[in-house]
């Protein structure tokens, strides 16, 4: 049968082992403009047919990874019945012959009696391993005990973690998401758009900012930024939160990560105005959008808005606001006003210079959603790994097998052998400290 080969294991890890090396070496989720400049036009096509910018997301990846899954319990199933019937058969039994002629094995003699022996040993052998299963013999008797039947499931086990984790990575693949959100301080939104794609995700509830806080180093490198962050669900206001780095907010399923910060365009403004002719100044305090006399009634000023990168001559002069200058019978002109250089519009040599004298500094903070319904399928799929290795490679089933003979020399020989299905060194060594024991009682 197709899905239950194990050839068909082997093919889809190697392509999917290798697919991923190409996802790691290719760049993901970039911009066009990014493949076009690593990669040239012609891969970038071959990159966009075969979607390796989102390899992951992929149909033929989600494919491969159904098709693992698939195999797994085909395989699973398929080899099911045997170890069921090796775990619980309808009977037990033993072999002694079997037994006797096992490598594994310790032979020593005691002066004791027969049946105090006997009895003795039966008790061990309950307690340290499990039910003990008695004969007699022509010469003294066998007895026989295991343990551990139910490690053979440890195997089914761990198959069962990867279909967990390749259902999880399915789960959070297709109807999972991924977005960006940019909130000014004050600002609510219910709206995301994808990283990728860009389409919108409609939110169960609106994130409101209502404070953003960064703290800066002496070198003038962000040392810490803090957004404080409320839920608002039916219109009502549920809880209010602090984010930072690495400590997200996370409620109903859904994560929301700081991820970055930048500045905002504020409300208003102070601006002075210098008249050249008389070297008189008036200030006066502007709305984006609101228009000012100038002095002499010589024009009007109005505040057009603010730019957080203001590059002049491809230097870049940081913060900057625009105004547009509309003297009585000329056409109106766009002025900047960088921050950083309160005497950059003198040399326009102007009938007015203008100078922005204060302002409120806003940020908006950057903020990552995202949503992974598979999440917990693949946290109880590491779980379930860890156990099925753990019961795979420390444990195993172990059989015990003891035969006791009379002598004619008024002394008791005594066998004891040994076997398990994996790890034989360490049997061997359970066996010799199981004869210590005997010997001491």
């Amino acid at each position: 049968m197709f899905f239950c080969s194990v050839e068909l294991t082997v093919y889809t890890l190697v392509l999917l082992a290798t697919t991923s090396i190409i996802g790691t070496v290719v760049l993901q989720n970039g911009s066009p403009q990014q493949y076009v400049t690593l990669y040239g036009n012609g891969f970038y096509n071959l990159i966009k047919v075969l979607k390796l910018d989102d390899m992951y997301h992929a149909w033929w990846f989600l494919f491969l990874l159904l098709l693992l899954c698939i195999n797994i319990i085909v395989c699973s199933i398929e080899r099911l019945s045997l170890t069921w019937k090796t775990i619980f058969p309808k009977k037990v039994g033993f072999n002694p012959d079997r037994f006797r002629t096992l490598k594994n094995k310790e032979i020593f003699t005691t002066n004791k009696e027969f049946k105090t022996l006997a009895s003795e040993f039966q008790a061990i052998l309950s307690k340290r391993v499990g039910p003990v299963l008695y004969e007699e013999t022509s010469k003294g008797c066998v007895m026989y005990a295991e343990k551990g039947r139910w490690t053979r499931m440890g195997v089914y086990v761990v198959h069962a973690s990867i279909i967990l984790l390749v259902l999880g990575a399915l789960i959070g693949a297709v109807f999972g998401f991924k977005g960006d959100l940019r909130l000014d301080e004050g600002a609510k939104a219910d709206t995301l758009f994808t990283t990728k794609s860009r389409t919108s995700i409609q939110l169960p509830f609106a994130i409101q900012c209502n404070e953003f806080e960064v703290r800066f180093y002496d070198t003038g490198a962000p040392e810490e930024f803090r957004s404080n962050l409320t839920i608002i669900e039916n219109g009502k206001e549920s809880f209010t939160q602090d984010i930072r780095v690495n400590h997200p907010l996370r409620y109903k399923g859904i994560n929301i990560f700081q991820s970055s910060y930048g500045t905002a365009a504020p409300d208003n403004a102070l601006f002075e105005i210098l008249d050249n002719t008389t070297q008189k100044s008036i200030t006066i305090r502007l709305k984006v959008g609101e228009k000012a006399q100038l002095p002499r009634d010589a024009g009007i000023f109005e505040f057009e808005g603010f730019l957080p990168n203001f590059k002049f001559r491809e230097h870049n002069l940081g913060e900057a606001f625009f105004g547009k200058v509309t003297l009585k019978g000329k056409e109106g002109f766009q002025i900047p006003l960088p921050t950083k250089f309160p005497t950059f519009d003198k040399m326009r040599k102007g009938q007015f210079t203008f100078v922005v004298k204060d302002f409120e500094q806003r940020y908006y903070t950057g903020l990552q959603v995202t949503k992974d319904p598979g999440i917990w399928y693949v946290y109880a799929g590491f779980i379930l790994m860890i156990l099925g290795c753990w019961i795979t490679f420390f444990i195993s089933h172990q059989c015990y097998f003891i035969e006791i003979e009379k002598t004619d020399q008024k002394t008791t020989s005594v066998l004891v052998s040994g076997k398990a299905n994996r790890n034989s060194y360490g049997m061997t060594l359970k066996i010799k400290k199981f004869v210590t024991l005997l010997k001491d009682k």
